[in-house]
């Protein structure tokens, strides 16, 4: 595809060409002109400085085509500088006052920079419309998943306060975990927000992340029993690796917590490796697998593979968008993939000062 010329070349081919058709008629068409009434007309022909008539209609025909060659120029100019200028700045007007789906019509004569210009400003529209639409979203997910250990925590503390409920330890635990439910969602919010903002703190040591890990899986080692899971660990115990160990624990646990509400009992491995020059941790689950048009959004905040699924066995939907940005954080990615019958949940990163220990 050939390139468009920038508006100064061509406001300078524009000008240049009017400026040498209007000298041509000029020069050359009085020539012509002279030649033509020297012949056919001598009388014609002006002995002093005032024109003749004749002289007077070649001067005026001359003027009217150098005004109409310059109107037509100024004309092609105008429509692809100023008509395209005028459509953005009416949309940028729809915009101000609130019309986001406001957007300037790209005008067939308009080229060069100011046809980027109408681009660029629909797309930063566009992402300004879609921007909108996820901060309404996002206020409306965290309002529900508020909504429900609010409400929880309101009415048992309401029944204590009023003697409907006895005091005692059951009572008192499940509040608790209301509380640590609360806890976490607004952990998950504080890590994404930071994210989102390029301030989340990653404190890279060297460290033994096998036995970080294994920490937490003790830690998860009953509830996904009881759950109907048998957990396999495959932790290479040789490797130093390079991160902040707290935040990859923060992710194993997203990531366990997500297989005990979504996955299906039955095998759970947990493998730490090094693939090529990654440090990979991934969580493998006996199923019922992804849909494979989901996988690219199941990392995003309060998107869900299943809704239904979801809703009945509850989360926040924050999980894996913590594990993404931990990632991330890392300089490395988060993927979910197909494993048989069910999916695997893999974080990578770089592995440059990895040390194995034989």
């Amino acid at each position: 595809m050939k390139p468009t010329p920038g508006l100064r070349r061509q406001f300078i081919q524009s000008l240049a060409v009017m400026g040498l058709s209007i000298i041509f008629i000029a020069v050359f068409g009085s020539y012509a002109f002279y030649a033509i009434a020297s012949a056919y007309m001598p009388g014609s022909i002006s002995e002093t400085w005032i024109p003749s008539r004749v002289e007077m209609i070649w001067i005026g025909c001359t003027i009217a085509t150098a005004l109409a060659m310059s109107v037509f120029v100024a004309i092609r100019l105008s429509r692809r500088l100023i008509t395209p200028l005028n459509s953005v700045a009416h949309s940028l007007r729809e915009v101000a006052q609130g019309n986001l789906t406001a957007r300037a019509p790209l005008d067939e004569q308009a080229t060069g920079e100011t046809a980027q210009l109408v681009r660029d400003f629909n797309v930063m529209a566009e992402r300004l419309q879609s921007m909108t639409r996820e901060r309404e979203f996002w206020n409306a997910a965290i309002a529900h998943e508020l909504r429900t250990p609010v409400t929880i925590l309101r009415g048992r503390l309401q029944g204590l306060a009023e003697g409907v409920f006895d005091p005692s330890n059951e009572l008192f635990e499940g509040l608790l975990r209301q509380v640590g439910g609360l806890n976490r969602l607004i952990e998950d919010l504080r890590v994404l927000s930071l994210r989102d903002s390029g301030h989340l703190d990653i404190q890279r040591t060297r460290v033994r992340l096998a036995d970080e890990l294994s920490v937490v899986l003790r830690a998860f080692a009953e509830p996904l029993a009881s759950k109907g899971f048998h957990l396999h660990d495959e932790l290479d115990a040789n490797l130093l690796v390079e991160c902040d160990a707290l935040r990859i624990r923060q992710a194993l646990m997203a990531l366990l917590e997500n297989a005990l509400r979504h996955a299906d009992p039955g095998n759970l491995r947990v493998r730490l490796e090094q693939v090529g020059d990654d440090c990979q941790l991934s969580v493998e689950d006996d199923g019922p697998g992804i849909d494979s048009e989901l996988t690219s959004e199941i990392f995003e905040a309060f998107r869900r593979g299943d809704p239904s699924r979801s809703r009945k066995n509850g989360g926040s939907g924050l999980g894996l968008a913590v594990v993404k940005a931990i990632a991330e954080g890392h300089g490395g990615h988060a993927i979910c993939r197909p494993a048989g019958p069910g999916s695997s949940f893999v974080i990578a990163w770089p592995a440059s000062m990895q040390i194995s220990q034989r």
